[in-house]
């Protein structure tokens, strides 16, 4: 059996009871690499048989990461590694780009782009970017990173006068509209759990049936003209969204 871990050297290794030694296994394991964030491990019963150990010690081992945060079991899929990543906090009460954020703290943004270019706009982009006759829309789908680890993806699109090249982007969309005077001046975004299909997983480097925080944005120039509308999706176990509110006025007594 292909794996990360020496199984067939279990027996043989010094340091307490069976389950133990396979925890500490599974654990070395995540920490020198070899099982990455989204790697499965085999089923148990393939590791009882490839370690020669009941499948009550290996249930007892794999439980405990479970409970520690490591491990995680998805039903029907298998058990996973989630070695923690760094979180982040999103406040809501600013307009941003990516870039802009992931400079604020101090890392660096990446994309790589999983297409770009102009297209036959659909009826929804049609409807919301209110164009017009045969006009196209830009449209750019991105896996966007941060210090190179995966953290959303993300669709955008705009109508092609805005940005008739896409092509002409290099790392923040809004540095390159800024370039021609194009600027947002406001926003509407919706939030959403939802949960990622199998190749979304892939591309985030997440287990299968994870969820994430899916945002859709409409952004709006000063005339009051749609500039992009957008959707990301956002890894739930490396970003969170946060609001900022204040306390209105308050109520006055009913006569």
């Amino acid at each position: 059996m292909s794996t990360p871990l020496p199984l067939e050297q279990l027996q043989s290794v010094r340091g307490g009871p069976l389950y133990v030694k396979l925890r500490k296994m599974i654990e070395d394991a995540v920490a020198s690499g070899r099982l990455k964030h989204g790697d499965a491990l085999p089923a148990e019963r393939d590791i009882a048989e490839a370690a020669e150990i009941s499948r009550v010690t290996v249930r007892k081992a794999i439980d405990e990461l479970v409970e520690e945060g490591l491990l995680v079991r998805r039903r029907g899929s298998g058990t996973f590694v989630v070695k923690p990543v760094p979180r982040m906090q999103q406040p809501l009460s600013q307009l941003t780009s990516f870039t802009e954020d992931m400079r604020r703290r101090g890392m660096v943004a990446g994309s790589r782009w999983l297409s770009r270019g102009l297209f036959y706009p659909t009826a929804e982009e049609t409807m919301m970017l209110g164009l017009v006759g045969g006009a196209r829309v830009a449209r750019i789908d991105r896996l966007r990173t941060a210090n190179d680890m995966p953290i959303a993806l993300e669709r955008t699109s705009l109508p092609d006068d805005l940005l008739p090249d896409p092509d002409k982007i290099e790392d923040s969309l809004y540095l390159c509209l800024l370039d021609a005077g194009i600027r947002p001046v406001r926003a509407n975004q919706r939030i959403s759990a939802v949960l990622l299909k199998d190749e979304e997983t892939k591309l985030l480097g997440v287990p299968p049936g994870s969820a994430a925080l899916s945002v859709q944005r409409i952004a709006y120039l000063e005339t009051g003209r749609v500039m992009e509308m957008s959707r990301a999706l956002y890894r739930s176990d490396a970003y969170d969204l946060v609001a900022e509110l204040g306390i209105g006025s308050p109520m006055k007594p009913q006569d």
